[in-house]
């Protein structure tokens, strides 16, 4: 799978922070050439409670708790890794791999933010 550069990551997550979630998830979709899911407010019977959002292959969709989370970058960025890992036909890829894949986007913001701060 390719990778982004950092600054691309980063504007990913300035992106999900600044509520402009959905045109991030379409920049991810440029990149990795897939189908953007879809994202929705919402649960999953047996999620209920238990997670903070969920992606569902069959429907292309992320549902997330409440609307709150469409601005958490970790969160959509870990069930986006669920989503790209289904679409490129390759394993779909445990929750740590999801993790490391979304802390991999926000360690990028946090350098360049950094990098920023200091000229």
């Amino acid at each position: 799978m390719s990778t982004l550069d950092d600054i691309t990551k980063a504007k990913i997550v300035q992106m999900i922070l600044d509520g402009k979630t959905e045109g991030a998830l379409g920049k991810l979709g440029e990149f990795y050439r897939v189908e953007t899911p879809k994202i929705a407010v919402g649960t999953i019977k047996g999620k209920r409670r238990t997670v903070y959002a969920v992606y569902v292959p069959a429907e292309k969709k992320i549902y997330a708790l409440n609307s709150d989370i469409f601005c958490n970058p970790f969160v959509i960025l870990h069930e986006y890794y669920h989503h790209i890992r289904s679409k490129l036909g390759v394993h779909k890829g445990s929750e740590r791999h999801a993790n490391m894949y979304a802390k991999d986007f926000i360690n990028s913001y946090n350098k360049i933010i950094k990098t920023q701060i200091k000229t």
